[in-house]
């Protein structure tokens, strides 16, 4: 007898994507690295002293850490009531309209690629499931699982602590005492290459590829702030 294995033991795996911290992480550590990289490079290029520069960036680190952490709660938290409330109208209309709902998922299923027989017996034997009926037609219709919805707290701390660690990067040299801006924008950027290619291991894309495209995007940000910083700064009159 032919013994079947489950291939997740021994053939491949896959991280963990529903719990809704990885985008929030990395989203966070983008936002810190860019938000706060190109926040030193204005105000440095507008020639405030670097006393100034420090507060300017732990500041920036302290707002953009709770804006991230309450904007992702509240996203994930509306996102998740808003699937409730679609299977709660799923619901209703099962009890309404079983037979409609059953032929409904029967199409459904044809369009997948069964044939239409199996696709019958499959309808009815979901829909004598009250429960599973609903859900199974809202993740077809909604490519929604209500089983699987984020986490809204593991989402704002996760971006909390993301945002805060990209955003203290940038002041790396400053807290060891130097006061170069351009060693902190430096560190900035070897910063976004590492997270970059960080990202890489959960997307199984090149690394490389993936740290030059953070270091490109932050570059850009940087390269407008510090335009800014320099047009309208301290000695600009």
């Amino acid at each position: 007898m032919t013994e079947h294995r489950d291939p997740h033991e021994h053939d491949h795996s896959h991280p963990d994507v529903s719990g809704g911290w990885l985008r929030a992480a990395v989203f966070g550590a983008m936002d810190g690295l860019v938000s706060n990289i190109s926040l030193i490079a204005g105000i440095g290029a507008a020639g405030a002293a670097p006393h100034t520069v420090v507060i300017t960036g732990v500041a920036g680190l302290v707002a953009g850490s709770f804006s991230m952490a309450l904007g992702e709660f509240t996203s994930v938290k509306t996102q998740n009531e808003q699937v409730d409330a679609e299977l709660d109208i799923e619901r209703a209309a099962h009890a309404r309209n079983p037979e409609g709902e059953e032929n409904e998922l029967t199409v459904s299923f044809i369009e997948m690629g069964m044939s239409p027989r199996t696709a019958r017996t499959a309808a009815r034997e979901v829909h004598r499931n009250h429960e599973l009926a609903p859900r199974l037609h809202i993740t077809h219709e909604l490519g929604l699982d209500p089983l699987s919805k984020p986490s809204p707290w593991v989402a704002a701390v996760s971006s909390f602590a993301m945002f805060a660690t990209g955003a203290f990067i940038p002041l790396i040299p400053y807290a060891l005492g130097f006061n170069e801006l351009a060693l902190g924008l430096a560190v900035g950027g070897v910063g976004l290459l590492v997270a970059g290619a960080l990202t890489a291991r959960y997307t199984r894309r090149a690394w490389w590829r993936s740290a030059l495209r953070q270091l490109i995007f932050g570059a850009i940000a940087v390269g407008a702030t510090y335009l800014v910083g320099m047009l309208f700064g301290v000695g600009a009159r």
